[in-house]
């Protein structure tokens, strides 16, 4: 060949080469760009109103996620009393003794966690499972009998398991509706359980302002609630959280302990 022209043919080769490289290189470059994108829309924050007040100084807030969901301290659910005939699970509840493993259904199947009103049990969720550090149970008693003083008591319980446990970042989902019960109005539910909450978590720090009790804090508080019930619940805990606060402005400020003689 012609040298004039295998030298042709050698720059054309290299040029379609380096041609095909860069469109190689610039389509890669576009896939990792909209694997990016791809990745984060489906990352996107779920739905949270947070309360600008913070009573005793918690962040109080209603987040739209399930208590398998919630990176917490502390995640707690209630569960009603068990039924022999069998347990209604659904929704967040059946989700949530999934992401578990099944621990629920067999804690309560085997009649170890019956689900006494104020029963509680605490363990650590299996390694992979969910992103809580410690969960807790709160039975609710008999379905029959259910009623918001139910959900109050459990506010109670949260208040000072939390401080008990240490638990800085405190997440609470009722799940009743997630187990067939329609009785309680879930806004209103989820106030009961606020505002009490709030009041034993008031004694709480009274209680280590004095002396009487060793000093811890709890930062923040998640309420969780479906898409169904999100706006109702927001109003009704922002409404709780104001009666709260007026209510504790009331109470007795005098020591716990007479002074002595």
């Amino acid at each position: 060949m012609n040298p004039f022209f295998e030298a042709c043919s050698v720059n054309f080769l290299y040029s379609s080469f380096m041609k095909h490289k860069l469109d190689l290189l610039i389509a890669l470059a576009c896939a990792g760009l909209l694997g990016s994108a791809l990745a984060a829309d489906t990352t996107t924050a779920p739905k949270e109103s947070v309360f600008p007040t913070k009573p005793l100084g918690i962040t109080v807030s209603v987040k739209m996620v399930g208590p398998y969901m919630e990176p917490a301290d502390l995640q707690i659910i209630c569960l009603l009393k068990h039924k022999p005939a069998g347990d209604t699970y659904q929704g967040a509840a059946k989700e949530t003794d999934e992401k578990l493993h099944g621990m629920l259904s067999a804690l309560r199947n085997r009649g170890e966690f019956v689900g006494e009103k104020g029963e509680t049990i605490l363990f650590t969720p299996p390694e992979g499972s969910i992103p809580a550090k410690q969960f807790m149970v709160i039975g609710l008693g008999e379905e029959k009998n259910l009623s918001l003083d139910t959900l109050r008591m459990v506010g109670r319980i949260a208040a000072r398991e939390a401080v008990r446990l240490k638990a800085k970042h405190v997440a609470w989902a009722p799940v009743i509706r997630d187990e067939g019960n329609t009785d309680i109005d879930v806004g209103q539910g989820d106030r009961a359980f606020a505002e009490q909450m709030l009041a034993a978590y008031d004694t709480e720090k009274r209680l280590q302002a004095q002396g009487l009790a060793p000093q811890f804090s709890i930062e923040s508080l998640v309420i969780e609630a479906g898409p169904s019930f999100f706006d109702s619940a927001v109003k009704q805990v922002g409404q709780g959280i104001d009666s709260v606060a007026s209510e504790l402005q009331k109470r007795d400020v005098a020591p716990y302990t007479s002074a002595t003689k």
